[in-house]
């Protein structure tokens, strides 16, 4: 039997109060029927006139975009950007608040992820309940950070570098993006043409003047000649089978934290915001406290920042155990770690490799996995390796919050959060956990 036809709902608008923040950069209200809406470019508190982007009659909810705003919330401002607000660019969800305002949304999002997914209030994960902002970012409403290293650029089809639309392809032609970095921001990449190209990707390294651009060609088309405001080296996207080639320049960038410098190739994982390689190295160590020859493991490695922190600390005695899936990352971690001969990395998934180690006993665990989280099988066998203390490094709160359930019921605690807002204007929020057997002795 034929389904009955559904009527989309896109188009429609709807005057509602806005509800509470919800994870993902919207608002949470409902039509006079019940329905949900997942209203963007809204806040908590405000009457706003909502029209539906996505959705139809039926659904469990619909996603809107608040195009008037009738009662304003006292954190409302006038978003800095020319490019932000409804159908425009996607790359920023909270242009509109106050950026205190932006934190507090973060931390009420991060609070009910723990509540509802690990059952955990604030007090019991020995959270202070704030989101803390990077070093230097602190900055009056209408001013934006300049923190984005690596940025990503979509190009139209005539050619113009520009930003993806919300949950769109299509792409907002901007000349200049507001908390792209500076060392991006000096490539003049919105003023140059892109014919034939997918994408552009900029990168400005942190502690050196490395700059590289990544190109992702559409189908059959020509590189052009990348000449650009500053040096850069340039890398291409294979079409077919996906690696990232060397066009000319170095094939890496070098990036210094924590007192080192670390090699990464390729477009390879690197935290974008300049400051929080620095910022997440300090919270992990001050969480672990690291003791001289202790054995420690640093799972979804990447390129051996913390691996490198760890080695640091623990001495001539001490041992570290890397592990990345990353065949180009774990290359770059075996070079950047060079120096420590008790420091050894492992290319496959975790949950995986580690099994095969026979590893049945650490000191100290640090964890840095996708935005997936780690998930409840890989969180058991970590339980089981008796590690006196845990870190888990995580930029999505509901996976973390799920982790920090399996944890619990596998024995652990959580001793200590804290949360950095090292993306702002975005709703991403960084955290850093730190975990202790639940019983003394275990």
């Amino acid at each position: 039997m034929q389904a009955e036809p559904t009527t989309s709902l896109v188009g429609e608008e709807y005057e509602v109060e806005i509800g509470p923040v919800a994870h993902g950069g919207h608002c949470i209200a409902r039509t006079a029927e019940g329905q949900v809406l997942f209203v963007r470019h809204a806040l908590p508190g405000e009457r706003v006139v909502a029209k539906v982007t996505e959705g139809e009659e039926g659904a469990r909810f619909l996603r809107a975009d608040a195009v008037r705003i009738l009662e304003a919330s006292k954190d409302r401002i006038e978003a800095p950007c020319p490019f932000a607000g409804p159908g425009r660019c996607g790359g920023c969800d909270w242009q509109h608040a106050k950026p205190g305002a932006q934190r507090r949304l973060k931390a009420d999002v991060l609070a009910e992820q723990l509540r509802r997914l690990a059952g955990l209030t604030p007090e019991e994960a020995g959270w202070d309940g704030t989101v803390v902002p990077a070093e230097g970012d602190k900055l009056p409403a209408g001013e934006v950070p300049q923190w984005r290293t690596r940025v990503q650029y979509a190009v139209d089809a005539e050619g113009h570098a520009g930003l993806r639309r919300h949950r769109s392809h299509e792409v907002e032609r901007i000349d200049h993006c507001m908390i792209a970095a500076p060392g991006v921001s000096e490539l003049g990449i919105e003023k140059h043409e892109w014919a034939g190209m997918e994408s552009v990707e900029a990168i400005a390294a942190t502690g050196s003047q490395d700059r590289q651009v990544i190109l992702t060609p559409r189908p059959g088309g020509r590189l052009p000649l990348v000449e650009l405001d500053k040096p850069v080296s340039v890398m291409r996207v294979d079409e077919k089978a996906g690696g990232v080639h060397r066009v000319h320049g170095r094939p890496f960038v070098r990036e210094r934290a924590d007192g080192r410098t670390h090699r990464v190739g390729a477009g390879g994982f690197w935290q974008v915001h300049p400051k929080a390689a620095d910022t997440l190295v300090t919270a992990v160590m001050q969480g672990l406290l690291p003791r001289k020859g202790e054995m420690a493991l640093d799972l979804y490695c990447g390129v051996g920042l913390f691996a490198g922190a760890l080695a640091d600390r623990l001495g001539d005695k001490g041992a570290v155990l890397g592990i990345e899936s990353g065949k180009r990352a774990v290359g770059d971690a075996r070079h950047n770690l060079a120096d420590f001969p008790r420091v050894r990395i492992e290319q496959g998934k975790v949950e995986s490799v580690l099994p095969r180690t026979g590893i049945t006993e650490v000191d100290l665990i640090v964890l840095d996995p996708p935005r997936a989280g780690a998930g409840r099988d890989t969180v058991k066998h970590l339980a089981s390796l008796r590690a006196r203390r845990i870190a888990y490094v995580a930029c999505d709160p509901a996976a973390l919050a799920r982790d920090l359930g399996y944890f619990g019921e596998n024995g652990y605690r959580v001793r200590m959060l804290r949360a950095f807002d090292l993306f702002p204007m975005t709703h991403h929020v960084e955290c850093v956990a730190i975990l202790e057997p639940a019983t003394k002795g275990a």
